[in-house]
């Protein structure tokens, strides 16, 4: 079977930087599952899926704009030690949660800690960089209603789409 939009895709995958550094993967865990067309992955790798076959491996390489676009300097926010509950958990590398002016929920990387303030970068922290997926295309079925209508993929099938 293709992938195509409104279809269930699995897959696995190896993510990797310019250098050939592992940045993320599915080895040793269950394939990606996603709904192909709906936004659920980046675009570029979603679009790169789109076509393939059942069983086919694909190299992709993403432009940041592809993927978790351009690093933007806008981004970074200083914010006065004291408005964290606990300041001396905090380190550098490390992620807060902030609330958005429409009520959601943002996740912040801490860049740096001064004395005073912290400096946050709501940045993904991908952002800026090209990005090298090999994929394999493990299963591809018809999506359920019900997964089309909440946008994501139900666990209660089994790889080949048979309810449990």
């Amino acid at each position: 079977m293709t992938v195509a939009k409104d279809r269930v895709v699995s897959i696995n995958y190896t993510l990797t930087d310019e250098e050939g550094q592992v940045l993320d993967s599915s080895e040793g865990r269950e394939p990606l599952a996603f709904i192909q067309g709906v936004g659920a992955i980046i675009p570029g790798l979603e679009q790169a899926l789109e076509g393939c076959e059942q069983g086919e491996s694909i190299s992709v390489s993403l432009a940041p704009e592809e993927a978790y676009g351009e690093y933007n300097d806008e981004l970074i926010v200083n914010v006065p030690k004291d408005r964290f509950p606990e300041p001396e958990q905090l380190e550098v590398g490390g992620q807060v949660q902030a609330q958005t002016a429409d009520g959601g929920v943002q996740i912040l990387t801490v860049a740096e800690i001064a004395e005073q303030e912290v400096t946050l970068d709501a940045n993904h922290p991908l952002a800026g960089q090209e990005l090298h997926f090999e994929v394999s295309i493990e299963n591809v079925r018809e999506a359920t209603g019900e997964e089309l209508d909440h946008g994501h993929v139900h666990d209660d099938h089994d790889h080949d789409g048979r309810e449990h």
